[in-house]
């Protein structure tokens, strides 16, 4: 990503939002959104994106082994899930009392 701009994303962590595209997609299945990386425009989705990890014995894993893990996605891959509407949504952010809040374009619902 370019770093002369910092990128404004419509999603934030703790939101539910589904995956639209790639080999975990479910429009029905709203999933909790972990981390949010900024720079690299990228998402960390609750059981999404599994990859096997390879892990060293270490004082607090003293077994290491493989783990499963998720892995992030790119942050166009998921959508707002709108649970008024039952279905993903766009976001416009609007202005109340100086404060920027976010608002789904399906219901017209306020997103804290």
């Amino acid at each position: 990503m370019s770093t002369r701009f910092k990128p404004k994303f419509s999603i934030k962590k703790g939101d539910t939002v589904v995956v639209i595209t790639g080999d975990d997609k479910d429009l029905k299945k709203p999933r909790k959104v972990l981390e949010v990386i900024l720079d690299k425009g990228r998402v960390l989705v609750e059981g999404v994106n599994i990859v096997t990890k390879h892990t060293k014995p270490t004082a607090q894993n003293t077994k290491g082994g493989i783990v499963k893990v998720e892995a992030p996605i790119a942050i166009s891959n998921v959508m707002l899930w709108d649970a008024k509407a039952g279905a993903a949504t766009k976001i416009k952010r609007t202005r109340e009392n100086g404060k920027l809040i976010r608002v789904t374009k399906k219901s017209g619902e306020v997103i804290n």
